[in-house]
């Protein structure tokens, strides 16, 4: 009797709301990437790159205890050296302490931009995962309300750039630390008339993050916040003015935007200005970029008094809009496609790909060892701009054929032979000829 020595093995998947970005996927991303690095460049951004990894008390301090991110949301452990660790939850106090512990405002004020990966224990949707990504920039040592509009508009810029219809603009000033004590000593007594009224969460947060309970999205609640006291009607004459500053600087830069008295930033180190750039592509309002002013951060996390300003929008939420818009991904476009077929003719492909790769052509050889009518499918199916044939025939004389890709609705094109020796040049003028 034979033995059965076949088992059963699970499948693993990855975990809940940390999702993969396939090869497509990434070409989309490479392209905000790309496009992003020119706004920043043209805007002397320059990028810092930050640990994953950063200690608990950077996030407790820096976006406030109160704060559900810091209460509810956070991937926190102790590493072996029995240390609280964290991983990120968001990119400003990161790029802060960065920024003190290398002592770079010693240099002057900084543009700084960065993305990468943060974390969030937070419930899955579309366009928010528990992973998710963040491209941002932040300007520290700026107090003039001229940096405050120059922040939001390379952001518009980008958007814009990018493709994103249906954005829109909203601005508030949260005014400086004296307002938001004035302000919410007022909010809570308003609040406390109406506290049987409101939803349990925002009950909640009522002695701990009061300002949060705005942005609470339960229905009931956001009816009663209709008649709410608002922050911009009892800030200073002085953060008045400065308000009115950044909305002529938008004006005068010829950025489109309303003032939303109700609008504020969910994290405890913002003041004065504070902006979200809204779309309407997929239907719904949906926030894509948001930031503000956090002149007291710095200060907070061991530096000295700084004034900075700074944004971040969400890379799954850009991705998701703009898959509907399906934008022209120049990233994803082959120019050669190498079918080959025999002893002779593989290993000639091989070398040749290497040649037109270094000459910096974009080239896929086919390694299936398929039959030729299969690659030939394969070829058609890549859309580079040419194919290369290679047969033993062709190998022994030292030459290949080559064809242009037969496009939707144009006529095939003759195929060339051409003898190895010419087949860069030749190929560098069909190039400017085709471009």
């Amino acid at each position: 009797m034979a033995l059965d020595l076949s088992h059963h093995v699970d499948k693993l998947q990855g975990l809940r709301g940390m999702v993969d970005l396939l090869p497509e996927q990434v070409l989309l991303w490479q392209w905000i990437e790309n496009k992003a690095r020119q706004h920043f460049h043209r805007a002397s951004i320059q990028e810092i790159r930050t640990p994953i990894i950063e200690p608990t008390e950077l996030f407790s301090r820096g976006i406030g205890e109160a704060t559900d991110v810091v209460g509810k949301e956070m991937y926190t452990f102790c590493d072996r050296g029995e240390r609280n660790c964290t991983l990120r939850p968001e990119g400003t106090a990161s790029i802060v302490r960065a920024t003190i512990e290398h002592n770079l405002l010693s240099k002057g004020p900084q543009r700084l931009w960065y993305s990468g990966p943060m974390f969030r224990y937070e419930r899955p949707q579309a366009g928010r995962q528990r992973q998710f990504h963040q491209l941002g920039l932040e300007y520290l040592g700026f107090k003039d309300p001229r940096s405050d509009a120059e922040t939001i508009t390379v952001a518009w810029d980008l958007l814009i750039d990018l493709g994103l219809k249906n954005l829109n603009l909203e601005i508030n000033s949260l005014g400086n630390l004296n307002d938001r004590i004035v302000y919410r000593n007022h909010l809570v007594k308003w609040l406390e008339e109406r506290k049987d009224y409101l939803d349990q969460t925002s009950q909640a947060r009522l002695y701990t993050n009061p300002l949060r309970i705005l942005d609470s999205k339960d229905p009931k609640t956001q009816e009663i916040l209709k008649e709410t006291p608002v922050l911009i009607d009892l800030i200073c004459p002085e953060s008045r003015e400065r308000l009115e500053r950044v909305k002529a600087e938008l004006s005068n830069a010829g950025v489109p935007f309303t003032v939303n008295p109700k609008l504020v930033r969910g994290l405890d180190y913002y003041c004065h200005t504070a902006f979200e750039i809204t779309s309407h592509q997929l239907g719904a309002q949906s926030t894509i970029c948001g930031g503000g002013r956090y002149d007291g951060l710095i200060e907070e996390l061991g530096g000295k008094p700084t004034p900075a300003i700074g944004w971040a929008l969400g890379m799954e939420r850009l991705m998701l809009l703009l898959s509907n818009s399906q934008p022209n991904c120049e990233l994803s476009q082959k120019d050669i496609f190498i079918v080959s077929r025999g002893e002779k003719a593989e290993s000639l492909a091989m070398a040749i790909s290497r040649k037109l790769r270094k000459a910096n052509f974009i080239v896929e050889n086919d390694l299936s060892g398929s039959a030729f009518a299969k690659q030939l499918k394969r070829a058609d199916r890549s859309n580079a701009h040419w194919i290369i044939l290679i047969g033993d025939d062709e190998a022994t004389k030292g030459e290949v054929i080559i064809k242009t890709n037969k496009r939707e609705g144009e006529a095939q094109t003759d195929k060339q032979n051409i003898k190895i020796d010419n087949l860069l040049n030749r190929l560098k003028i069909l190039s400017n000829t085709n471009h």
